[in-house]
């Protein structure tokens, strides 16, 4: 398995670039090249360099890139515990203030992934109550159905091969579109499909440069960019205009009322999560206007299915690799399930599926990279970071820790029994985040994707076409290259 080759022309999610601080003069830091330092190696192999810097040096790094005048310092804390006092213990100190999260935000809005302080706390208490476990659970029904048409799309694939990170994405955009507006889903995602990857190259790009021209200056990158996020912002506020204007599309399931926070009995129609954002409201915080609820959709619409998208690839890939593990994952599927379509009460009932998904997490974490910006000097571990430096914590990095994984770079979701977990530190693996800002989604994006994973290895076998696939650290980690997977029918199997 390729683990971290070509890994783009990035510094990971969040890194930014900002400028010198005065930190500690004894945390190490990775050897560059004269006047340039590691800019090239970040450019070329970011999530190779993070590698080796906590190889050579540790679990406190200094890299610094970028000519005199233009340099960036980027502090890297790879420890569990110096990862939980970033995010968590100490969170008030490390803010989403850097150069990246405000491209971020300028492209997809100020919702829940890049606001901050009060607004981000008004959001989040508005949006907290749609995604309990119990509300989650009730999308149930609409992420099978995506699932069985992509399932049901592969029985005419050329010489029986699927690339599993482009029908991934594919699946994943419908099954968040289709939640988030009902049977108006379609034409978001075909726009999403169209203008995402535009606007995501545009953020990079302008992300990891030390400097830019205005936005508004008319050059081909920023017509482009332009033209897509117009495109974009259009489909979702005519969506939105009409759901005020008149009752709101059900996403197509069906599921018990009391399960989706409801007091009736027998089934409802779920509502789409646009008509429950837009009629969220407490005497505190009001609620969302015209222009909020269109930055909640596009975040929820980029988090929601890249992330997702990522963990159900690597895990197609990973079993398709390891043909022992996948007939044991199939064979709990066939156990567990038998010819029924798997619902929200299955999550528990398939314990070794779920652990397939958390080490394909663990080797590939959707966010490779987390950025922070520290606005005080905190002590972490023997060194302190300064104020105003740029700081990350790295998924990709301390979920290969050897101390916690041995041999990290193999396959195996036996790391993952309740046992195991228990006797490793809360922040070894955290996919996730954690602390205050921990994406909201988890259980939305563990609930596809054990449905979704459930339901192909029960159709179809796979075997890996690819055998590396080189990857990049953009918004989230994406592939580079192709991930093919050959595919046949399992024996016994019937539609």
């Amino acid at each position: 398995m390729a683990v971290g080759s070509n890994s783009g022309t990035d510094t990971g999610t969040g890194a930014g670039t900002g400028t010198d601080a005065e930190g500690d003069p004894g945390i190490p830091g990775l050897a560059g090249v004269p006047l340039l330092g590691s800019l090239f190696d970040l450019r070329s192999d970011s999530l190779g360099t993070y590698l080796r810097a906590r190889r050579q040096h540790g679990d406190t790094v200094r890299i610094t890139a970028g000519p005199p005048g233009m340099r960036a310092e980027l502090y890297c804390v790879f420890s569990p515990e110096g990862a939980q006092q970033v995010l968590a213990s100490d969170a008030a100190r490390f803010r989403k203030d850097n150069h990246f999260y405000q491209e971020v935000r300028d492209s997809f809005g100020n919702g829940l992934l890049t606001s901050q302080d009060e607004d981000y706390l008004r959001q989040r208490r508005l949006v907290q109550p749609l995604f309990t476990r119990r509300r989650v659970d009730g999308y149930a029904d609409a992420i099978a159905a995506e699932t069985r048409s992509v399932v049901d799309s592969w029985g005419g694939a050329p010489d029986g091969v699927v690339d599993v990170s482009d029908e991934m994405t594919h699946l994943a955009l419908r099954a968040v579109t289709r939640i988030l507006f009902g049977t108006d889903g379609d034409a978001a995602a075909d726009v999403m499909a169209e203008c995402v990857p535009v606007i995501t190259e545009y953020v990079l790009r302008r992300g990891y440069s030390p400097a830019n021209i205005p936005r508004h200056w008319p050059t081909p990158g920023n017509r482009r960019a332009a033209a897509a996020m117009d495109k974009l912002y259009g489909v979702c506020d005519e969506i939105i205009a009409e759901r005020r204007g008149g009752a709101a599309p059900s996403t197509g399931g069906a599921v018990d009322e009391a399960a989706a926070g409801g007091t009736g009995a027998g089934e409802a129609a779920v509502e789409d999560l646009l008509t429950l954002l837009a009629a969220a409201r407490s005497s505190d915080d009001g609620e969302f206007d015209a222009s909020e609820l269109r930055d909640q959709v596009l975040i929820f619409l980029l988090a929601g299915h890249e992330t997702t998208a990522t963990s159900l690839c690597f895990a197609l890939h990973l079993l398709a690799l390891h043909p022992e593990q996948q007939d044991r994952a199939r064979a709990e599927v066939s156990r567990v399930l038998g010819d029924r379509t798997p619902g929200a009460a299955d999550l528990e009932r398939l314990p070794y599926l779920t652990q397939v998904l958390k080490e394909a997490m663990r080797l590939y974490p959707p966010a490779p990279v987390i950025g922070r910006k520290s606005v005080a000097a905190t002590r972490i571990g023997e060194y302190t970071i300064p104020a105003g430096a740029d700081v990350i914590v790295a998924p990709w990095v301390t979920h290969r820790d050897p101390a916690y994984w041995p041999d990290p770079d193999r396959f195996d979701p036996e790391r993952f029994t309740p046992e195991a977990e228990a006797a490793r530190p809360r922040y070894a693996w955290f996919p996730f985040g954690g602390g205050p800002r921990a994406c909201i989604g988890q259980h939305f994006s563990m609930l596809e994707s054990v449905i979704a994973l459930a339901m192909m290895l029960r159709a179809y076998e796979f075997e890996a076409v690819d055998t590396g696939i080189p990857v990049s650290a953009g918004v989230t980690l994406r592939t580079t290259g192709p991930a093919r997977c050959r595919i046949r029918r399992p024996d016994g199997w019937r539609a």
